[in-house]
């Protein structure tokens, strides 16, 4: 991981182009990240994964996507099987506890070996944050419950699912985004609830969970923590918050930094959230000329960020134990089909 540094890349499209290819190399992100547009075919996205891993110059560099289940899955069938929304991991859960959990396991587990039939190693989920009533439908079914220490039970063992299957999974949106009025994709959502509240309720989960290797921060602004700041460049909530009172010592990255909740130049806002205590910052859109403005911000990880870097690096392994994956597709189909 020598010289990688504190920023996560995302190519344009299908295959890397010239420019993509020479600033990959010279910048040296520490991963990558792929979405949608990367995506063509099974043969195609192998070459690309391929690329980039060549470029990250080590076998454990981080290539991440969002495939939770619901309408957060940019592998499609064919190249993966659907999955519901962890929405229904908690309608499941609710019926008979036993077996929702061993399905949250059951879809990380699967989850995780569809990733790796291309070689992508890592994935945001999971989806910790508590929705409440009336706040804005981006979360929503990606919850798995309203109830904090359902959602806290499930996304360990979806978690522990993945990590077993060889995977990084990434934890987000911490503090908690599920109070979010708005969409963070298009404009800053802002959070009035008293601190108190948040602890008891929203900062639980990623509280139980806080040994995972990775989070995602949320774009919130929390008026009772920072009334000025939102989370990802926010000192006081990174330290205070995420760091002092959740407990969280894992690698702790950005949500995109190129979102319209974020308003600024790219460069600015990165060194602000890196200054902030993000060890990397995350940017997703493609574009070169703010990826350099990213890259310009970001410097080689050292000191805590590259330890916990490397601990997150250390959870990438060839999946353990031997059961053939059919007989866990099987199981799981034979779980969720009792939700009717």
């Amino acid at each position: 991981m020598s010289g990688s540094k504190s920023f996560i890349a995302a190519p344009i499209g299908r295959i890397l182009t010239a420019d993509e290819r020479v600033f990959f190399a010279d910048e040296r992100p520490w991963g990558y990240i792929l979405f949608a547009r990367n995506v063509f075919s099974g043969p195609q996205l192998a070459d690309l994964v391929a690329e980039l891993r060549e470029l990250g110059g080590r076998p454990t560099t981080p290539i991440f996507i969002d495939q939770e289940g619901g309408r957060i899955q940019r592998l499609r069938p064919p190249l993966a099987p659907s999955y519901p929304p962890a929405e229904a991991l908690g309608h499941l859960y609710r019926l008979h506890a036993s077996e929702g959990q061993r399905a949250a396991w059951l879809q990380g587990r699967l989850l995780a070996d569809d990733l790796a039939a291309y070689g992508i190693n890592a994935d945001c989920v999971p989806c910790l944050d508590v929705p409440v009533e009336g706040a804005h439908s981006v979360i929503g079914d990606r919850a798995f419950a309203t109830d904090p220490q359902v959602v806290a039970t499930l996304g360990r063992a979806m978690a522990d699912g993945l990590v077993a299957g060889g995977a990084l999974p990434v934890m987000k949106h911490v503090p908690g985004h599920g109070r979010g009025a708005a969409d963070s994709h298009l404009e800053l959502p802002h959070v009035s609830t008293p601190r108190s509240e948040l602890s008891r309720t929203d900062f639980l989960p990623f509280k139980a969970l806080n040994t995972l290797p990775a989070a995602m921060t949320a774009h919130i602004l929390y008026r009772d923590i920072d009334p000025t700041r939102p989370a990802t460049l926010s000192p006081i909530v990174i330290d205070q918050v995420i760091r002092t009172e959740i407990g969280f010592d894992g690698l702790l990255m950005s949500d995109d930094m190129s979102m319209k909740a974020l308003k600024g130049d790219l460069y600015d806002l990165s060194s602000r959230a890196l200054t902030a205590g993000c060890d990397v910052v995350l940017h997703c859109n493609g574009d070169m000329e703010e990826m350099r403005h990213v890259a310009r911000a970001a410097q080689p990880l050292s000191g805590d960020a590259e330890r916990r870097a490397l601990a997150a690096e250390a959870v990438l392994a060839p999946p353990r134990g031997s059961q053939a994956v059919a007989a866990l597709r099987a199981e799981y189909d034979d779980l969720m089909a009792r939700l009717g």
